[in-house]
């Protein structure tokens, strides 16, 4: 089990909350960094909040879909998971590439790039797609999930190997692996270094559930808005 954290627009992040959106929708973008499926920040709700921030402001892919930024908790069960920190996959990939190469070329189509900086990742999109396809073809188990680790941004003090917005991304194919969900939506809560986050130990057989007075647009701990989607 891991915590992820989801950057959205309040309406639907209530929504979910409250039972009226049953998951989260899919994006199926041609340059999604970790292909297809519903993503998380990995242990970073600030990151999160910041990304629904840059949406709201009209940022780079805004499609207007976030208004009011809002961050939605997630406890993830990875499953079958495409870990991209392992060589194993790494080499899962590099086969897929050579296969999606060749089958473009034999129909005379051109292969797909990574846009400038790499932000949208058209090529890299395409590979895992391909892998995914490969699996479905030939009878493999699916994978429930794809993580992996990005860095970007400026260097956080001169000659560091660190990066100002380094971070690890899960993207979500089996939505039966959010297993709960949480609000998280105060600023001050997300940056404060002292938060408090859902423990995924926890039985899902005993979730927490929001009170009838309980306000999830000002819950200063997700722990106190869990409510299960096993």
């Amino acid at each position: 089990m891991v915590l992820g954290f989801h950057g959205c627009d309040q309406r639907l992040g209530e929504s979910v909350l409250a039972g009226r959106t049953t998951h989260l929708q899919k994006s199926e973008n041609i340059y999604d960094w970790l292909g297809h499926g519903v993503y998380f920040w990995d242990s970073s709700p600030q990151r999160a909040y910041e990304f629904a921030q840059e949406r709201a402001a009209g940022g780079r892919n805004s499609k207007g879909d976030i208004k009011t930024p809002f961050v939605l908790g997630a406890v993830i069960d990875l499953g079958c998971c495409l870990n991209l920190s392992g060589s194993s996959a790494l080499s899962q990939l590099k086969d897929a590439y050579q296969t999606l190469k060749d089958t473009l070329e034999t129909a005379g189509d051109w292969l797909p790039t990574n846009g400038q900086g790499k932000l949208r990742r058209v090529l890299d999109c395409a590979v895992i797609e391909t892998l995914h396809e490969i699996r479905k073809q030939l009878g493999e188990p699916a994978y429930d999930s794809v993580r992996g680790t990005f860095f970007e941004g400026q260097e956080i003090y001169p000659g560091a190997g660190f990066k100002s917005k380094d971070h690890t991304q899960i993207c979500v194919r089996n939505i039966q692996c959010i297993r709960a969900t949480s609000a998280l939506s105060k600023p001050d809560w997300i940056q404060s270094t002292h938060h408090r986050c859902p423990d995924p130990t926890l039985p899902l057989s005993h979730p927490f559930r929001n009170s009838p007075t309980s306000s999830t647009r000002n819950s200063a701990s997700p722990s106190q808005a869990l409510t299960s989607r096993s």
